[in-house]
């Protein structure tokens, strides 16, 4: 059943428990492995825009790639989510939950890519997607947070899912997922802790999503055509204040680098 299936994660079991929150050193420094770094940031847990900034380590030094890019997330804004570590977070911050239209916040692995056509042009693997194919978003489905074929699991399996994954064909000219790739937040598929979140294209820059982070085509063929799997690239979101309180807890470039 297992290989009929496209889990949100890469990786094995240890790696699913690697990504549950825990707080060991190897953790919290998240960014320490990592040589690519796809950073958000947005003014406040409501604001619906943002700025995305690409990173690449040299000599074990972050150095900013390209000028930032216009970014929408969520709806209903932010919270924190489920990524690789725990966050300094404060006590009246949001906290992520299935349905309630808001992008997780943390640090997370980078995924699959995916999207409509045979091929893509990335080093990110690729996840060619069909008429059949979803995305759990059903907490109490034994598939919840994994990108399934309902030819190959039954339809029954798939009842429920908001997320059809070639909204192409569930509406004429929707490329919203014609390139886009997964953003591991709740690796370990908790029930209720939010599934389904991707970077892809944004409908328009006045629209939001349900909780991802969405961009100009033309900036996400960049973005994706960028990443590469043998990088360890990583995703970060957060607000600009939360971001300075946990940058370099995470082993994440600080604000002030982003330009030099």
């Amino acid at each position: 059943m297992k290989r009929l299936l496209y889990p949100l994660f890469f990786g094995t079991v240890a790696l699913i428990s690697g990504c549950a929150s825990g707080t060991s050193n190897h953790e919290v420094r998240a960014g320490e492995n990592a040589m690519q770094l796809v950073r958000v940031l947005v003014k406040d847990w409501n604001t619906t825009h943002g700025q995305l900034q690409r990173f690449e380590k040299h000599r074990g030094e972050w150095r900013a790639v390209g000028s930032p890019i216009e970014i929408v997330v969520g709806r209903t804004g932010s919270a924190w989510g489920r990524g690789l570590a725990p966050s300094l977070t404060a006590s009246e911050d949001p906290i992520k939950r299935e349905g309630d239209g808001k992008a997780p916040a943390g640090v997370f692995r980078i995924g699959d890519a995916f999207g409509y056509a045979d091929s893509l042009a990335t080093h990110l693997p690729y996840l060619p997607m069909q008429a059949s194919s979803f995305c759990m978003d059903v907490p109490a489905s034994p598939l919840y947070n994994q990108i399934v074929d309902a030819k190959k699991v039954g339809e029954s399996a798939v009842m429920g899912s908001t997320e059809p994954m070639r909204l192409d064909l569930v509406k004429p000219g929707d490329m919203r997922y014609q390139r886009g790739f997964v953003i591991e937040h709740n690796a370990d598929a908790v029930p209720g802790k939010g599934s389904c979140i991707f970077a892809h294209q944004w409908k328009n820059r006045d629209t939001p999503t349900a909780g991802c982070t969405a961009m100009a085509p033309e900036n996400m063929i960049d973005l994706i055509g960028w990443l590469d799997r043998r990088a360890k690239p990583i995703f970060a979101l957060m607000t600009e204040d939360a971001y300075a309180r946990n940058a370099a807890r995470f082993a994440l470039p600080a604000l002030e680098m982003d330009h030099e």
